[in-house]
């Protein structure tokens, strides 16, 4: 089953599509009027010209790409960047330069990924306690290497 989202595309960039059947996340492109050389541990927010309609319950999440993030040294902060049902700006992705060296992003370069997501709301019960697991309050780390 598929849900249909609205979209604005005010780039000449194509549509962001599924690679593959088997892909969960739709590549999406920097919109730029000229390239962006972003030094080491550099963030700049990158615009794409996209805009969405999400329906009611469903959020779209701004992920990195494993080959920018491998080959260049480039990923995205406040991952995964949640854009709400409600938001109707422009999508734009923080990146950052990880890397030792310069890096160029130029219009058209594939910077991030979106995945869609059903959202479930729930509403909080406010209790003095907590019923007890075998993990309890156990936190990172806690369960060892192995």
């Amino acid at each position: 089953m598929s849900t249909t989202v609205q979209i604005v595309n005010k780039s000449h960039h194509p549509l962001p599509e599924y690679a593959t059947t088997g892909s969960s996340g739709m590549d999406i492109r920097a919109f730029l009027t000229i390239p962006i050389t972003m030094a080491p541990m550099e963030r700049v927010l990158i615009p794409t010209g996209l805009f969405l309609a999400l329906p009611e319950n469903w959020e779209a999440q701004i992920r990195p790409r494993s080959g920018l993030a491998i080959k260049q040294g480039l990923t995205c902060l406040n991952t995964p960047g949640t854009i709400d049902a409600d938001y109707r700006g422009e999508l734009k992705v923080i990146l950052i330069n990880l890397s030792n060296e310069p890096q160029l992003i130029t219009d058209g370069d594939r910077i991030a990924q979106m995945v869609f997501q059903k959202v479930e709301k729930v509403i909080l019960e406010k209790v003095e306690t907590l019923e007890a697991t075998e993990r309890g309050a156990g936190g990172f780390g806690h369960t060892g290497k192995k």
